[in-house]
């Protein structure tokens, strides 16, 4: 009975802790205040003026937390942006997403190592901590506002990369710092594998997880967005396992899913939102809890994170994103958006966990990271969507997709959809072919199938566009003869 009464503790703790995260989240639609913020600066009250000491989450929980969270914003990040864009974003993740990147974090080591007094490990593990932007605390910022053209293009190739080039970065440094690490040369070996391992199981899971969930019968429709996240998840922990980028790993799975159709694809990209948006809650959250707001009197570490917040923002990220953003051929207003979107996130705190548990003891470090984050949540997270308006940048507000809707369909014999095969089909990637009834029996087609006329067509649709496309291809007879006359 005492172990049932303790469990159940514990779940109320969890709980309530989850509740708290969506309560706050309401109050941040309601106020127009970063949600970011009011998590970091919730717990943080809470840890240090509710809470007993030993009530608070550990450095390595932390970790953990930021860990799976980071697997599920780099799955949805991917699959946000699909394989087509991923494509035409290949110029901006080298350029941006890994060339600027470490520029970043080179010229913020700068800054750590020579205002801020730090040795050169320790100023290098902060400077790249401190480089990478988060796509889930951009997309709740900008609160629904999608950017478009070849500004959304660079935003998404670097938002892809970069927290697996900050990750890569921060493992290498602290292996150099280890007594048999060996020589930089080594580091950028290790740097150039982790890309490569996590690219290539990103891609080979990528490649096989469209065809699981068109051969899957899985008796609950969630279940197809459970199966997704396990698929990333397996792919970072393979990468992981052979010494990869993880986090590249889940995010390249996210791409090749988001480009191809697959049952319940529209209940998939819903449930990868959602669980990405908590796990950012909780991160922030998980960060606000271990910072004792004591020690950021001590010595001005406020002060000194206020100084490293303002030359990275202001400083360092124009200094690199610039130069590489006149290559790309981006207007100045685009150069400016896209140098002032650098809103800092998850990583940070994952990576500052990662160098506490590697030995780096260092409460200023911890502290000054908190506050970086925390001041570019406030201040850029508050201005990002003003600023995107004021510099004209192409963009839209996605709208809420309707429920999904499954229809049954008669191929005519003159439509544009008899006698081609489901594959080539433009039916919109929302819209999935459940089954086909021809001759008395029912069958679940594959893309090489091809219609007949008379095949009565069972298709499940979440975009009403792609619904209505459907019907056109599978009834409309007209459109076939059109077809014909051109």
């Amino acid at each position: 009975m005492e172990e049932i009464s303790t469990h159940g503790q514990q779940i109320l703790v969890v709980a309530a802790a989850g509740a708290g995260l969506l309560i706050f989240s309401q109050l941040s639609e309601r106020t127009r205040f970063p949600a970011p913020a009011l998590f970091l600066l919730g717990a943080a009250f809470i840890s240090n003026f509710v809470l007993r000491a030993d009530d608070t989450i550990s450095i390595d929980k932390v970790q953990l937390i930021a860990v799976i969270a980071l697997i599920v914003i780099m799955f949805d990040g991917g699959m946000n942006v699909g394989w087509h864009r991923f494509r035409q974003s290949i110029p901006a993740i080298g350029l941006l997403g890994i060339l600027g990147t470490a520029g970043t974090a080179a010229i913020s080591t700068l800054f750590a190592h020579y205002l801020l007094g730090f040795p050169w490990i320790l100023a290098g593990i902060l400077g790249a901590a401190l480089a990478p932007t988060d796509p889930a605390v951009i997309l709740s910022v900008l609160r629904g506002w999608r950017i478009r053209g070849r500004t959304g293009d660079a935003l998404a190739g670097e938002l892809g990369v970069n927290d697996a080039v900050s990750i890569s970065i921060v493992i290498g440094l602290i292996h150099y710092a280890q007594p048999d690490g060996g020589s930089f040369s080594v580091v950028l070996h290790d740097f150039a594998l982790e890309m490569a391992v996590g690219f290539g199981i990103g891609s080979a899971m990528g490649a096989v997880l469209p065809w699981l969930l068109r051969h899957a019968r899985f008796p609950a429709e969630g279940l197809y967005g459970i199966a997704a996240l396990m698929a990333a998840a397996t792919a970072y922990g393979a990468a992981a396992v052979l010494h990869g980028s993880g986090f590249l790993a889940a995010f390249i799975v996210g791409v090749m899913l988001g480009h191809e159709r697959t049952p319940q694809k529209a209940e998939i990209e819903h449930f990868s939102r959602a669980l990405a948006t908590f796990s950012e809650m909780a991160v922030f959250a998980a960060l606000g809890l271990t910072i004792d707001l004591t020690i950021l009197h001590s010595d001005h570490i406020w002060l000194d994170g206020l100084l490293l917040a303002v030359l990275v923002i202001c400083v360092a990220r124009p200094a690199v994103v610039f130069p590489i953003l006149s290559v790309l051929r981006l207007r100045m207003q685009e150069r400016l958006f896209v140098a002032w979107a650098g809103v800092k996130g998850a990583a940070p705190i994952l990576l500052a966990a990662i160098a506490v548990q590697a030995g780096f003891e260092s409460e200023r470090m911890y502290g000054i990271v908190f506050i970086v984050v925390l001041f570019s949540v406030m201040v850029q997270g508050t201005t990002v969507h003003l600023a995107a308006e004021r510099l004209a940048i192409p963009g839209d507000h996605d709208t809420a997709r309707p429920e999904r809707r499954t229809h049954r369909y008669r191929v005519r014999r003159r439509s544009a959809a008899a006698g081609r095969r489901l594959r080539d089909l433009p039916i919109g990637k929302f819209t999935w072919v459940d089954s086909i009834h021809r001759d008395g029996r029912r069958f679940r087609p594959r893309g090489r199938e091809r219609l007949r006329a008379g095949d009565e067509v069972v298709a499940t649709s979440g975009d009403t566009a792609s619904e209505e496309q459907v019907r056109r291809l599978l009834e409309d007879e007209q459109l076939s003869d059109r077809t014909t006359h051109h």
